[in-house]
């Protein structure tokens, strides 16, 4: 498979009144065409910055994100994102919804036919085609979030980043917007970065889990293959031992092998926070 992402060796430093953060340091990470990564770490740990950057809202420090062969260095429709927070306009119909991110992306060179049927097209993909005259304040928090993902599946984007997505849904709609998610994915083949504190989430979805390490100065702790065979059946995998396993793995990244890290990564913040200081004097010098 073709390398479809490639985010090279990036570094965000904030500033703020009590001299600059570094949030992430030396982030390296490719993605393949049509693959589900999720980034998983503690609160803090710089997932949705690298997010952000790759979204092109943030403009890293150091280092770089180049998509299909060119530079990200401001938001394209080529990357639709989905917030925890659904950001529908609440006087607009779920079809409405839709149909502004169509004509932003598409503008002239659909027919209203053609832009009509594509608009129907994305909102059955999410089973939502039954409510899309409806406004927001009509429908559950999960058929919102389902709309949200309609829109962004209309941009025909090249990436999917998703922020915690299913983070404000009660378990039984997490679970039923997860299936609806695999059953896009595998008809779609989309290429997806997904953020969750999730571990089971995590290793039902992916096909690779990126585990981040602690901020400040976090970066790629350990990348975890998920190799179960796709289409995947929650109920199947809850006893089996490779799904176990892997759960396992990523738990002991988390709440073990992390510790060890955290020490690396204080020492690290450390010195980066002398070397600012040290280039701050040399510059007031």
């Amino acid at each position: 498979m073709s390398i479809i992402l490639d985010i090279s060796q990036i570094g965000m430093v904030f500033p703020t009144p009590k001299g600059p953060f570094t949030a992430l340091d030396d982030v390296d990470l490719k993605i393949e065409k049509g693959e589900f990564v999720s980034l998983i770490g503690h609160s803090g740990c710089g997932k949705s910055t690298v997010l952000n950057v790759v979204a092109g809202l943030h403009q890293a420090t150091s280092g770089g994100v180049i998509l299909n062969g060119k530079e990200v260095t401001e938001p394209g429709p080529d990357r639709a994102v989905v917030f925890q927070n659904h950001s529908l306009l609440p006087w607009l119909t779920a079809y409405q919804n839709v149909e502004l991110a169509v004509k932003q992306v598409f503008g002239k060179r659909k027919t209203k036919a053609e832009t009509k049927d594509w608009i129907e097209h994305n909102l059955k993909l999410v089973h939502m085609d039954h409510a899309m005259h409806k406004r927001p304040d009509e429908i559950s928090g999960g058929m919102k979030q389902r709309v949200g993902i309609a829109r962004a599946l209309a941009m025909q984007p090249e990436i999917l980043l998703m922020d915690e997505p299913f983070g404000a849904l009660d378990a039984l709609t997490r679970s039923h917007m997860q299936d609806s998610l695999m059953e896009i994915q595998n008809e779609l083949n989309n290429t997806v970065i997904m953020i969750t504190h999730d571990v089971d989430e995590a290793v039902l979805l992916s096909d690779r889990i990126v585990m981040m390490t602690n901020g400040p100065a976090a970066t790629v702790g350990e990348i975890l293959a998920v190799d179960l065979e796709r289409p995947r059946d929650r109920l199947a995998l809850a006893e089996d031992p490779k799904y176990i396993h892997l759960r396992s793995e990523v738990l002991r990244f988390l709440y073990e092998k992390q510790r060890k890290v955290e020490t690396i990564s204080a020492t690290k913040a450390k010195e980066l926070k002398e070397k600012s200081k040290e280039n701050s004097d040399i510059a007031a010098a």
